[in-house]
């Protein structure tokens, strides 16, 4: 029997990581995110995650950069306000800490869905201060922006581009297990 868990917002992270002008890294985040995970330990590939960000909660530190990230040269956040995630398998176990899956879904943005593997360690559960389950996990994978549609670029006069086409994207999850509601209440 599947179990559901809710993602913790304050305690999980959905960072980015792109190349500026070919030689340094610009970070990021996203700071409004919310999910739900159903988790089958006796048949872990018939475990699902389903995650929506909003993404004009984007932040790099630098304003005007995270408006321009917002407009329609990116994520055009008026027309696509929302990023999601909905996995199709996991493979692999996650039964005890550091235990190493994959999970493989949908990722949305800009309104378009293209298939993307997400390579997961299980990082453990326990119970937290106030009598509820815990559970973390971390994800990362690789995309090329331009796949999603996000192209904007420019020359630059020494040679290259202005921004990188490759996004690593790093996510460190806490989930929080639901309490069964009672049948009838």
């Amino acid at each position: 029997m599947a179990e559901t868990w809710q993602l913790d917002p304050a305690h999980s992270s959905i960072q980015f990581a792109v190349k500026h002008m070919m030689f340094t890294t610009v970070r990021g985040r996203f700071k409004d995110v919310k999910g739900t995970i159903e988790v089958d330990e006796q048949n872990p590939d018939r475990s699902s995650v389903h995650v929506e960000i909003n993404a004009a909660s984007i932040d790099t530190g630098v304003a005007d950069r995270d408006t321009h990230l917002r407009s329609a040269d990116f994520l055009d956040v008026e027309h696509y306000p929302t990023i999601t995630f909905r996995s199709k398998r996991f493979e692999g176990a996650l039964a005890k800490e550091g235990d190493e899956f994959r999970v493989i879904g949908d990722l949305t943005i800009h309104g378009t869905a293209k298939e993307v593997t997400l390579d997961c360690t299980f990082e453990g559960r326990g119970k937290d201060p106030w009598g509820g389950e815990r559970a973390g996990a971390r994800a990362t994978t690789r995309i090329d922006r331009r796949d999603w549609g996000l192209e904007w670029n420019q020359a630059l006069e020494a040679g290259g581009i202005l921004i990188g086409h490759d996004v690593r994207i790093e996510i460190e999850v806490q989930a929080v297990k639901a309490v069964p509601v009672p049948a009838g209440a």
